[in-house]
C-alpha cells in the first residue's frame, strides 16, 4: 500500500517545524523545515512539483513522513540542521567541513592582555574577534597587530617568568610588559587601538594616534612622538595594501557554481572595509539540487552553526536568489544584533565584489575537479591492470608501526574515486604482546576491523591493500575467508630496491605484478600506501609518548597516577623503590602490605 499522502496532510498542524521523508526500508531520505507544515508538506503533491524533476524523485521514494512540531521558525531551522548531520540523507544539502571559523582571541582578564589565533569553544572572560574565513587570514592579522602595537604573543606562563625582553622585543614587534618596559595604563591603551583596528574603525584609530603625537610633541617629549608619528606611517601603509576600496563596511559574499556534478560555495569577508580573504566549501548534495537551494542551505549553516561573537555582516552578497530570503534575513539579524540584507541583484562596486569572489570559486572548482577526474583515472587504470571483474570504487590499506615491539599500532585508510575519506580511517592499538610481530598485528587489526560487531556498519571495500609481501597477502586472505569475505581481492604492496617509490613489488595470490613506474595506478598505489604508513607512524608515535609519560609503577595493580606519585617522592625516584624492601616499601604513606608485596614482586619476579 503506498502513502497516502492526502489523508497524512489532513492530520498535520500549522505550526513551524521539521518534516522526514522515509523511503520503503525507513531511512531517512530528506529533512526540511516549514514555517506551517501543512502548507509545507502539501505543495510536495501539488501539480505544479510535477515539473521539479527533485520533486517527482522524493514523491516516488517516499513511503512514510514524520513531523516534529516546535515553537518557532529559528528551533525548526537548528532542529532542521541537527538532523542532516546526524543523519545526512540522501537528497539534502549537507557540508562536510564541520570546523570551527579561525578568530582572535583577547585575554581581556589579563593585566596584559594577548592577542592569540584561537579556533574552538569560547572561555568564559575572554573576548573574541571575527570571523576570519582562514587560518592565514587571522595570522597575518595577528602580525600586523605585533607590527602596529608591539603587543605580546608568548603564553601566560612564559610571561610570568620572564627575567629579560625576549627576541620580540628586539625587532620591535613587542613593548616587552614582563619585564616592566612599559606601564599598564600605556599597554591597555595600545590594547585599545588594537580593538578599533580590528573593528574597521581606522579614521576613529588615526585621530587616537593623532592627539598624543601632537600632545607629545608640544611638551617636547620627541621620542614618545616619534613613537606615534611610526604607528600612524605603518598604519597608512597598512590601509593601502589591505583595504579594498568601500564606503560601507561589513558584507559577506558568497557564491555557488555547479560543474560536473560538484558544487563549490565560495564565501569571501569583508569587516570595515577590509577583505579578510576567501574561503571554498565543497557540499554533498542532490545532482538536482539548484545553485540557490544550495546557497540557501548554506546560510542556514551560517544561522545555526555560528558561534557567539561571530556575526554575519550587515548585507551578504549572492550569485542567485535565495529560497527563504525573509526568514533567513530575519534569523541572521536575529543573531548579529542588527539588520542583515540578502541580495543577489547587484550593481556598481558591489558587483565588482561578486564578480572577484566568482572567479575564486572557479579556480576553486577547476582545481577540485581536476584532482578528482585525475584520481577517478587512476582507479580506472588500477581496475584495468589487475583485471577485477568490477569497478573500484573503495580501496582501503592497512600498515602496522612499532619500535622494536613497542607500542604496536594499526592503521587502515580509505580511499574513493573522490579522494582520501579521513572520516572513515582508522588505527587499532594491538592488545597482544606481539613482540614486534607485523603477521601477528595485522592479523589482529584485520579481525577487529572485519568483525561481526562491524559487519553491519561497514561497506566491505573492492580492493584491500597490506604493506608488505607474501606474508601479509597470506594473513589477509586468511582474515577475510574467516569473516565470509574472501571475494575482496587483496593485493600486497613490497618495498623495492633502497625503498625508492616506483619500484614497489605488487604481491597478489597468485603472484608478483610490476607496474610501469609512471602509470597512473603505480601513482595511485603509492599515494595510499604513503598515507596509510603516514597515518600508522602518526599513531605509533602518540601511542608511545604516551607510554613513557607513564610511571613503570602503574603497571602494578593497585598503583595509580596518586601512589606512584607519593612512591616516587617517598624513596626519592624509581631506583629508591627498586631497591626498597617490603617492609620499606609498607611504610610508604597509603601502602598496605600485601600491595608492597606486589610492588617487591613486580620489580624482583618472585
Amino acid at each position: 500500500m503506498g502513502f497516502d499522502h492526502r489523508r497524512f496532510v489532513d492530520s498535520l498542524t500549522r505550526q513551524p517545524g521539521v518534516y522526514r521523508m522515509l523511503d520503503a526500508s525507513g531511512e531517512i531520505i530528506y529533512v526540511g523545515k516549514a514555517r506551517d507544515l501543512k502548507r509545507r508538506v502539501r505543495s510536495y503533491f501539488s501539480p505544479a512539483a510535477g515539473r521539479s524533476p527533485k520533486l517527482r524523485v522524493l514523491r516516488e521514494r517516499t513511503a512514510a513522513m514524520e513531523v516534529t512540531v516546535t515553537h518557532t521558525e529559528n528551533e525548526a531551522l537548528i532542529l532542521e540542521n541537527n538532523l542532516i548531520k546526524a543523519h545526512r540523507p540522501r537528497y539534502n544539502v549537507w557540508f562536510r567541513d564541520d570546523k570551527s571559523y579561525p578568530c582572535i582571541r583577547v585575554s581581556s582578564s589579563h593585566d596584559f592582555p594577548r592577542f592569540s589565533y584561537w579556533r574552538g569553544t569560547r572561555r568564559k572572560g575572554d573576548q573574541y574577534l571575527g570571523p576570519f574565513p582562514g587560518a592565514s587570514a587571522a595570522l597575518q592579522t595577528l602580525h600586523l597587530l605585533q607590527k602596529l602595537f608591539q603587543l605580546r604573543s608568548c603564553v601566560d606562563s612564559v610571561f610570568a617568568h620572564r627575567s629579560r625582553p625576549c627576541l620580540q622585543y628586539q625587532i620591535g614587534r613587542c613593548s616587552a610588559p614582563c619585564v616592566g618596559y612599559i606601564s599598564r595604563e600605556d599597554y591597555r591603551q595600545g590594547v585599545d587601538h588594537a580593538l578599533l583596528f580590528l573593528a574597521g574603525r581606522s579614521e576613529e584609530l588615526v585621530q587616537a594616534l593623532t592627539a598624543p603625537m601632537q600632545a607629545a610633541a608640544a611638551a617636547q617629549d620627541f621620542e614618545r612622538a616619534a613613537h606615534y608619528r611610526d604607528q600612524l606611517r605603518s598604519l597608512r601603509r597598512v590601509q593601502e595594501k589591505q583595504y579594498i576600496d568601500c564606503a560601507e563596511g561589513d558584507v559577506d559574499i558568497v557564491v555557488c557554481l555547479v560543474a560536473q556534478g560538484q558544487a563549490c560555495v565560495e564565501w569571501a569577508s569583508v569587516r570595515g572595509g577590509r577583505h579578510l580573504g576567501s574561503r571554498a566549501f565543497y557540499p554533498h548534495h542532490d545532482p538536482l539540487d539548484t545553485p540557490g537551494a544550495i546557497l540557501s542551505a548554506f546560510l542556514s549553516r551560517m544561522c545555526s552553526q555560528r558561534p557567539a561573537g561571530q556575526a554575519p555582516g550587515r548585507e551578504i552578497l549572492c550569485n542567485e536568489a535565495i529560497e527563504e530570503r525573509a526568514l533567513l534575513e530575519s534569523l541572521l539579524s536575529n543573531q548579529a544584533g542588527h539588520r542583515v540584507v540578502i541580495r543577489h541583484r547587484l550593481r556598481a562596486r558591489r558587483a565588482k565584489w561578486l564578480e572577484m569572489t566568482r572567479e575564486n570559486a572557479e579556480l576553486s572548482l577547476h582545481r577540485r575537479l581536476s584532482r578528482r577526474n585525475s584520481q577517478r583515472s587512476r582507479f580506472a587504470d588500477l581496475q584495468q591492470r589487475l583485471a577485477l571483474p568490477v569497478s573500484v570504487q573503495r580501496i582501503e590499506c592497512f600498515d602496522v608501526s612499532h619500535t622494536r615491539g613497542e607500542a604496536t599500532v594499526a592503521a587502515c585508510v580509505v580511499f574513493t574515486p573522490d579522494g582520501a575519506r579521513p572520516r572513515e580511517y582508522r588505527r587499532f592499538n594491538i592488545r597482544a604482546a606481539t613482540g614486534g610481530d607485523d603477521y601477528r598485528a595485522l592479523g589482529e587489526a584485520l579481525r577487529r576491523r572485519y568483525g561481526a560487531s562491524q559487519a553491519a556498519l561497514l561497506r566491505p571495500p573492492d580492493l584491500l591493500l597490506v604493506d608488505g609481501g607474501r606474508g601479509q597477502v597470506r594473513v589477509a586472505r586468511q582474515c577475510l575467508q574467516e569473516r565470509g569475505l574472501e571475494a575482496i581481492p587483496v593485493l600486497g604492496v613490497a618495498k623495492g630496491p633502497e625503498r625508492r617509490a616506483g619500484t614497489e613489488t605488487l604481491v597478489t595470490a597468485d603472484g608478483v605484478l610490476i607496474l610501469p613506474e609512471q602509470s597512473p595506478a603505480q601513482h595511485l598505489i603509492q599515494q595510499i600506501r604513503d598515507e596509510a604508513h603516514r597515518f600508522a607512524v602518526q599513531a605509533h608515535r602518540r601511542r608511545r609518548a604516551h607510554s613513557r609519560t607513564r610511571s613503570q609503577l602503574q603497571e602494578i595493580e593497585g598503583i595509580g597516577p596518586q601512589r606512584a606519585r607519593v612512591l616516587l617522592q617517598y624513596f626519592a625516584g624509581i631506583q629508591g623503590v627498586w631497591r626498597a624492601g617490603i617492609d620499606d616499601l609498607a611504610q610508604a604513606p597509603g601502602i598496605h602490605r600485601s600491595l608492597a608485596k606486589r610492588i617487591h614482586s613486580h620489580f624482583h619476579g618472585e
